[in-house]
């Protein structure tokens, strides 16, 4: 099968520097998400003494689409990176599943070895506190802490339940993403002929209206069949809702970024899908907040919130990807280097926002500066870490770079089971 793109593709291209933006954006996004989980009155794996409640409908801005939207890019993505292997010549699937193999585990189980121990070891000296011990860093609790985590022997466990390790925490989604790949493998190698007949059914179903009307009604569905029966785990094993969003996102990311008909259609609609977003957020946000304390709402309440939160979930990214089809089509050196670096500000930030959050609340800094702090400790640990792994070589694949990844900004141009607790309603 060719693979010369369709009369509606884009034409031949290495990429779209409106995705870029959005991932880079989406990252850094979701890295002041998890700064405001340490703030927001949810069970997280350190929480501030001084929970911030009105945080709660502004962290509900972006809860509802935020990882969706990951899911989505990541899959345009891979569609560029089958493409490059398929103009190659044959068995392009067969090296696609091979180059994810040899991306995506490594920095996987890295994180789960090195970087997200320190996170079971804050949890679990927070867990200590709470139930009274003194000083947990000196008892037995966390005796031996690293051996007890990789074998999985800790025991640590309250009235909440107890925590399984080794543990893969915020790098779920990269589980994930490695799975959902070797499955798309699979069906590459044997549809692959299939490819323009889904895209052109896809521009003949979204257009107009349709881009807001079908996947609303996709993820309404999902969330009135799925959701109450399959709440999210991250465990990957039985997360049914999440896998059948985060997949159908992925896929549909994979099939539809060739399009220029639907890129056009997310411009179009980028104005109305905005409105119709932020009036699902103040909806969703004001039903979450009402009922965060007080039980259950009615069925009524909660089959209507059903569709509220599917609005929100897909009206937010059509709006972002309207606006970035609209705005940013630039490329240049700062979205190089980002985009070089924005998997290892992945791997390594909740790492570093979790340690430096439980240590800045003992000093008894105004919230206001502590916050500040936080987020530039972050954001500096990120960029650190990203400076350290461009210059590790081959080794630098454990903290998700690729050798030669990204040039500093200044740089000559050349020719890219976390215990987040689900918000008040998010059961569907």
């Amino acid at each position: 099968m060719s693979s010369e793109p369709l009369a509606s593709e884009t034409p031949a291209i290495l990429r779209r520097h409106d995705l870029d933006w959005i991932r880079v954006g989406a990252f850094m996004l979701l890295i002041l998400y998890h700064v405001g989980m340490f703030y927001v009155p949810w069970d997280w794996h350190v929480n501030s003494p001084r929970p911030v409640e009105w945080l709660e409908p502004v962290m509900q801005l972006t809860n509802p689409w935020r990882l969706t939207l990951l899911f989505l890019v990541s899959g345009a993505a891979t569609r560029f990176l089958f493409d490059s292997f398929e103009r190659e010549g044959k068995g392009a699937a067969r090296r696609f599943a091979g180059s994810r193999t040899w991306r995506l585990p490594p920095p996987l189980l890295f994180a789960m070895f090195v970087i997200v121990p320190p996170q079971s070891y804050y949890e679990v000296v927070e867990a200590a506190s709470g139930l009274g011990v003194v000083d947990p860093a000196r008892s037995p609790w966390l005796a031996d802490f690293w051996v007890k985590y990789a074998t999985a022997s800790g025991g640590w466990c309250d009235a909440d339940g107890c925590l399984i390790t080794p543990t893969w925490n915020h790098m779920w989604f990269v589980a994930y993403l490695f799975v959902y790949s070797l499955v798309l493998a699979g069906l590459l190698a044997f549809g692959r002929g299939l490819l323009p007949v889904i895209q052109s059914g896809l521009e003949r179903a979204l257009k107009r209206w349709g881009l807001l009307i079908w996947p609303v009604l996709w993820l309404f569905l999902l969330r009135w069949t799925l959701a109450r029966i399959f709440p999210t785990t991250h465990a990957l094993t039985d997360d049914w809702y999440n896998h059948a969003v985060s997949f159908s996102a992925f896929l549909f990311g994979f099939l539809s970024v060739r399009s220029v008909v639907l890129k056009a259609t997310y411009e179009r609609l980028r104005r109305p899908a905005l409105i119709l977003a932020l009036g699902a957020w103040a909806g969703w946000a004001a039903y979450a907040w009402t009922y965060r304390d007080s039980g259950t709402p009615p069925e009524a309440l909660r089959a209507a919130m059903r569709l509220v939160y599917a609005l929100d979930q897909w009206a937010f990214i059509a709006a972002v990807m309207g606006y970035g089809a609209r705005y940013l089509n630039r490329g240049g050196p700062w979205l190089r280097y980002l985009t070089g670096g924005v998997f290892c500000f992945y791997i390594v930030h909740q790492t570093i926002t979790v340690v430096a959050a439980y240590h800045l609340s003992k000093l008894g800094l105004p919230q206001g500066l502590e916050a500040g702090l936080l987020i530039a400790v972050t954001f500096g640990g990120c960029w650190a870490a990203y400076e350290v792994a461009r210059r590790l070589g081959p080794l630098g694949l454990v903290l998700g770079v690729k050798r030669n990844a990204g040039l500093a900004p200044r740089s000559r141009p050349v020719r890219l089971e976390t215990r987040e607790q689900q918000p008040v309603g998010q059961d569907g």
